[in-house]
Order: structure tokens, then sequence, then C-alpha cells
């Protein structure tokens, strides 16, 4: 048990170290080849942040344990919203939001209804997988024509420059914190895993339970440091862009890539209760920004409290069982 509490808890460790290593020395790696901002907001930034959630995912589903695997992706997004979003509206109200963020809502709230219609379905594989990261695709090619033809939002250029720091200095200190960061996520996600379905069998907790709440926690903890502090900063378009933008990977492009690696079982769990929470609070952000015109303090509350209240429900009643 005092073993495996410390597996996860180096996991966690490595995982947020890991991104931020391996986002920040991407940044500047691709700075130095000459890549715009706003293509590096996009794709390097969108994806790095998102590497803890694919490692896991693919090492979860691998290893037999695919409730965690679709666990990780749901859970993070439901925590994305509802703890991350939360947490920096309580911080500093968000205000003040780009039509960029408003258009990534729509298509993040479109992938969650993708993503619920796919739990009828036994199994999400390989045709289902390639559809998911085929959308991930078009979706990076329309956003960037539309930010290059028009009038540019300037978002995902501060997402990079929420990035740019100490690995810029030389190339060689770039390419260690790429290499160093990939090596630690490697090993995080390992740890995060083995350690909790260990404790997941020790306390007869099911494995969709543990990777909707523990490892999705431990997988989003690199957006958490991200939107903590960029809500200090007063950019709410950073908090808002790094909340949607990883929504929408961890579905087309973490759980297209794992289907596209090994076929995911769906549990009738997220089908009832898991994948339609997350529809809902993605609905929210959707309804926020366009009802809206600041996500004040008591906004931020709420979340974390119908966020504390999802996770209660979840340890006290282990999920829905099949």
């Amino acid at each position: 048990m005092l073993q495996d509490t410390g597996f996860i808890v180096a996991g966690f460790v490595l995982l947020f170290l890991g991104g931020e290593g391996l986002v920040r020395g991407s940044v500047a790696v691709a700075e130095k080849l000459g890549l715009s901002k706003l293509l590096i907001g996009l794709t390097v930034v969108a994806f790095g942040t998102s590497t803890p959630e694919l490692l896991v995912s693919v090492n979860a589903a691998l290893g037999g344990a695919p409730d965690i695997a679709l666990g990780n992706v749901v859970g993070s997004n439901i925590a994305n919203v509802l703890l991350i979003l939360g947490i920096a509206a309580v911080i500093t109200p968000i205000a003040g939001w780009q039509r960029t963020a408003m258009r990534d809502a729509v298509v993040m709230s479109v992938a969650a209804l993708a993503l619920f219609g796919l739990t009828f379905g036994n199994v999400i594989g390989l045709v289902e997988g390639a559809a998911l990261f085929a959308a991930l695709l078009t979706y990076l090619a329309a956003s960037y024509w539309l930010e290059r033809r028009g009038r540019p939002s300037r978002q995902h250029e501060h997402e990079t420059e929420e990035f740019e720091g100490a690995a810029t200095q030389s190339v060689w200190i770039a390419a260690a914190f790429v290499i160093g960061g990939i090596l630690g996520l490697m090993l995080g996600a390992d740890l995060l895993v083995r350690g909790a379905v260990s404790i997941a069998r020790t306390f007869g907790v099911s494995d969709a339970v543990i990777g909707l709440t523990l490892v999705a926690i431990g997988t989003s903890l690199p957006e958490l440091a991200t939107s903590i502090v960029a809500a200090w900063k007063r950019h709410s378009d950073v908090v808002l862009g790094n909340v949607i933008g990883s929504n929408i990977f961890n579905i087309l492009a973490i759980l297209g890539i794992t289907a596209l690696v090994t076929p995911i079982p769906v549990g009738p769990q997220f089908r009832i209760l898991d994948v339609p929470l997350m529809l809902g609070v993605s609905a929210l952000v959707v309804v926020l920004l366009v009802a809206t015109k600041r996500i004040g303090r008591g906004v931020g509350l709420a979340m974390l409290a119908a966020y504390t209240a999802y996770l209660a429900w979840q340890f006290t009643t282990g999920g829905i069982a099949g």
C-alpha cells in the first residue's frame, strides 16, 4: 500500500515536471525552426500539454486496464472545466475572451457529443480512432487557415508565450528539456498507472472510478499549473484556450491515438453518467461564453462545489456498476 502510494506521488511529480519540460523545450525548438507562434500554439503547445493523458491512456489500455484509459480522457475533461476553470475563476474572474474561444468551445461540445455517440457501441476501435484523429487534423488545419485569413485573435500566440523561458537560451538546453520531459512522462505514466491499479484492486474500487478521478487529476496537472499562472496574470484567453484546447485534444487526439493502438471497450458507467456529464459541462462553457461577459468567482465556486460532489459520489458509490 505504501509503495503504491509512493508510485502515485512519484508519477504525479514526473508527469508535471515532464509535461512542463517537454512543452517548454518543444516551444523553444519550434521557434528556432522559424515556426509562427500561432502554429506553435495550435500544435506544439496543445500536443505537449496533452502528452500526460496520451501516455497514461495508451499505457493503461495496453496494460489491460481500458477503463482507466477511457476514464482518464473523460475525467480529465470534466476536471478541466469544473476544477481548473473553477479555480482560475476564483483567483481572477475571467472576462474579455475573444471569438476564437467561442468557436473552439463549440468544437469541444461537438467532440463531446461524438464521444457520447461512440459509447453506444461496445468498443472504440480502429475505425473510430482513425475518424477521431482525422477530425483533429481537420480542426487544426481549419483553425490555422481561419486565423491566418482573418484578424488574428492572438489567443494561441499568448498560449505560446506562457511557455517561453529558460529553454530558449540554447538549442541544446531546449533539446535537453524535450528529452528529459519525454523520459519523465514515460516513467511517470508507468508509475501512476501501476500504483493506481494496485490501489483500486486493494480497496475494491473500479478501474473506471480510478481513471475518472485520481488518474484524471494527475494527468491534468500541467493544465492546472498553466491556468493558475495565467489567471494571476489576468490572461483570460490563455485560461480558456488551455481548458478548451485540452478537452478537444483529449477526445480527438488522445482517445483517437489510443484506439488506433488498441481497441477500447466501453463500460456502461461511461454511457450512463460520465460521458453525459462531460457533454453537459462542455455545453455549459458554450452557454457561459455566449450568454455572459464574465465568469466570476461565484460561478467558479459553484464549479468547484459540483466537482467535489462528483468526486464524493464516485468514491462513495463506486460509480454505476455494470
